[in-house]
């Protein structure tokens, strides 16, 4: 998954961001009317461009929704209720995994 840290562009079009999370750009036109938090401005043509914090907003509904699980609502009723600790805690999640698959990496390394 997408560290937002690696993020250098001010935007990315819909086909960028669909690639960094291995979805449909369906996918994420569905995330955009259902969670509010997702909000792309539009070039004249009409296409979405989505700026870092919108793809930190969908880090987290990615996180909730294909790693934890929730349901659409429930995804939106736990970015409802407890907003700040969800994206902690995904911001968490995806650091530990960037250091397991660097230590993968290296595990490799030394197999060798």
């Amino acid at each position: 998954m997408i560290h937002t840290e690696e993020l250098t562009k001010l935007y990315y079009s819909i086909g960028e961001v669909a690639e960094m999370f291995d979805v449909n750009t369906s996918l994420i036109r569905f995330w955009e009317k259902e969670f509010k938090t997702i909000q792309p401005k539009k070039n004249r043509k009409g296409n979405r461009m989505f700026t870092p914090k919108d793809i930190e907003n969908l880090r987290v509904i990615y996180h909730l929704l294909k790693e934890r699980g929730f349901t659409i609502e429930g995804a939106k009723k736990k970015l409802k209720d407890n907003k700040e600790e969800t994206f902690k805690t995904t911001e968490l999640v995806s650091k530990l995994q960037y250091v397991r698959s660097e230590l993968e990496k290296i595990k490799k390394q030394l197999d060798k």
